[in-house]
């Protein structure tokens, strides 16, 4: 009986086996590292996301905690009330609404087109060795503390527009019937229209440095092929330009509206802070903030700070107000587009 030839191992092939089955495990331990990263970055997502919703959330209850009692003595007429009394406890919401109002509308239509102007210059205009100072005064301005604003409107500014601005207006355009009502009264300065100017200086840069870097974001050979039709610059802004950018340019005229009507210092510096509602924009007034930021620490009885808590929730209803009008603006000219 012949015994059986001694059978050769192949090392190479258990090496190359061994090897294989090492690189299959190190992959999926890749892939479950990959998986467990994805899975906590989304997660951490999802809670900084929600953090934003949560604090939205806890600031409206707690104003509308604070509120409640102002809300339920006075019941809905304490926002068409004009009394604000806090020594005899009655108030009213009326003249801080219209005083917030009225300075956040007259700031954006002065700061608008100026805005938009300057925004324009940069872009399309400015030579390119003077854009990038010009740039960079625009974004130094922006970042200017607003009790500066303030102290500027109510030392140099008010002084200034006392003495050449609202007289010129109380005799040109406060002799017009209707509109004449507005500019009419003493001549001190102060008031809701200089509260009004010093905001819209205050948020001119902010819009315009929003517009300036949207506008840059509009490809080069869109402009250059209206150019080619033989497009004018102006042409091109109102037909290029604004279509492409349109979003954006909202945005920053509803971030420099948010600051104009939640801004305190600059506006209790120049407005006068008197409890008064008139028609003329040279009387003192009142706005929401300035009484906030007048009263809030000296507020004694229960019914007065909830008075104060009232102003707020209300000042965050106009805010949301305004945001919402502009979403729904934009989702309007969305769908006229469509049916073009």
């Amino acid at each position: 009986m012949s015994a059986h030839p001694p059978v050769a191992i192949d090392k190479s092939a258990e090496t190359h086996s061994g090897s294989v089955d090492h690189q299959y495990a190190a992959l999926r331990k890749t892939m479950r590292n990959q998986r467990i990263q994805d899975f906590l970055f989304h997660k951490i997502t999802l809670l900084f996301a929600a953090s934003v919703l949560l604090a939205l959330v806890g600031i409206i209850v707690s104003l509308a905690i604070g509120a409640a009692p102002a809300f339920k003595e006075f019941g809905p007429a304490f926002i068409t009330t004009v009394e604000w009394d806090p020594v005899d406890d009655k108030f009213g919401a009326m003249i801080a609404i219209w005083g917030t109002l009225a300075t956040s509308l007259i700031a954006l239509l002065v700061a608008f087109p100026i805005s938009f102007g300057i925004a324009l210059f940069l872009t399309e205009i400015c030579p390119a060795w003077l854009k990038r100072p010009m740039g960079t005064a625009v974004e130094l301005l922006a970042g200017v503390p607003s009790i500066i604003y303030g102290m500027w409107g109510l030392f140099v500014f008010a002084p200034l527009f006392a003495d050449h601005v609202q007289p010129f207006l109380k005799e040109t355009v406060g002799q017009l019937p209707v509109i004449g009502q507005l500019f009419q009264g003493p001549t001190m300065g102060i008031g809701i229209l200089t509260a009004g100017l010093i905001l819209a200086v205050m948020i001119i840069p902010f819009i315009s440095s929003v517009m300036r870097d949207v506008f840059e974001i509009v490809p080069a050979v869109l402009k250059e092929s209206a150019y080619g039709l033989g497009c004018t610059k102006w042409e091109v802004v109102r037909k290029v330009v604004l279509p492409y950018t349109r979003n954006g340019v909202v945005g920053g005229v509803m971030l420099g509206l948010g600051r104009a009507l939640g801004e305190t210092m600059a506006v209790t510096f120049v407005i006068g802070n008197a409890h008064k509602l008139s028609a003329s924009l040279f009387n003192p007034g009142n706005s929401i903030s300035s009484t906030l930021a007048n009263e809030f620490a000296e507020a004694a009885s229960p019914l007065h700070v909830s008075s104060l808590f009232a102003l707020a929730l209300i000042l965050f209803g106009i805010t949301f107000v305004v945001l919402s009008a502009a979403k729904l603006m934009l989702a309007g000219m969305s769908r006229k587009e469509g049916t073009k």
